[in-house]
């Protein structure tokens, strides 16, 4: 199978970008999560043939060219709804999404206002785990996993990798000029019994390089 059509007739969900658990009409929990690297990887399947679904929280960016369905999403919830409408026909889920952990357990109607007593206290509740679900399942897809670390990298990626029994992960150390947010980034890939280090480069350069890793593994694991 050549590189330029290594994903023709694979059919990928592609989870991108944050989600915003609201609080109140005005206010809500984010990240800085920009989708950028998760739109690149759409990108990059639809260049090697896929059929591509891409699911969008709250994002400033223009759906690539050749995607075929574009679902856009606020909150985790929603993200997990989207997710599990598509995710019985695919054969790989790529999920780059920056989902929040946590969200309030009671939405206010109304702006909360500022008053003598202080801050408002918000109780949180943890959010749906949309990673580990697609990957408990059983078939399931071939599962790309993400982590974003501020330290112990490697360390943190394999515990996630294993702990939620993924077939790779693609883990980015972050910090004010790297990962989220920027232009560039750099992965270290891990997949049980082995790992890689992709370099920095452009979120598009690196989006190919990661693509052609995941094709090769996913037609490896349909061989056996």
């Amino acid at each position: 199978m050549s590189h330029e059509n290594a994903l023709v007739g694979v059919k990928v969900v592609i989870d991108a970008g944050p989600t915003y658990e609201d609080i109140d009409p005005v206010r809500f929990l984010g990240n800085r999560s920009s989708g950028k690297m998760g739109f690149a990887i759409a990108e990059a399947c639809v260049a090697e043939g896929a059929d591509v679904i891409l699911i969008a929280g709250p994002v400033a960016l223009a759906t690539p060219g050749g995607v075929a369905c574009r679902v856009d999403v606020r909150s985790a919830l929603q993200m997990r709804d989207a997710v599990m409408k598509v995710i019985d026909n695919a054969d790989i889920f790529i999920a780059t999404a920056a989902v929040a952990d946590w969200r309030v357990a009671e939405y206010s109607s109304r702006k909360i206002k500022k008053n003598a007593s202080g801050a408002p206290v918000l109780e949180l509740v943890e959010n749906p785990d949309i990673l580990a679900e697609v990957a408990a399942r059983d078939p399931r897809p071939f599962v790309v996993g993400f982590a974003a670390e501020t330290d112990h990298v490697a360390e943190h990626a394999r515990e996630k990798l294993e702990r939620k029994k993924l077939d790779m992960l693609a883990a980015n150390h972050v910090d004010e000029n790297i990962g989220i947010g920027a232009d560039d980034n750099a992965l270290e890939l891990i997949w049980p019994g082995g790992s890689e280090t992709l370099p920095r480069a452009s979120k598009s350069q690196l989006a190919k390089t990661l693509v052609a890793r995941i094709a090769a593994r996913y037609h490896a694991r349909k061989a056996t």
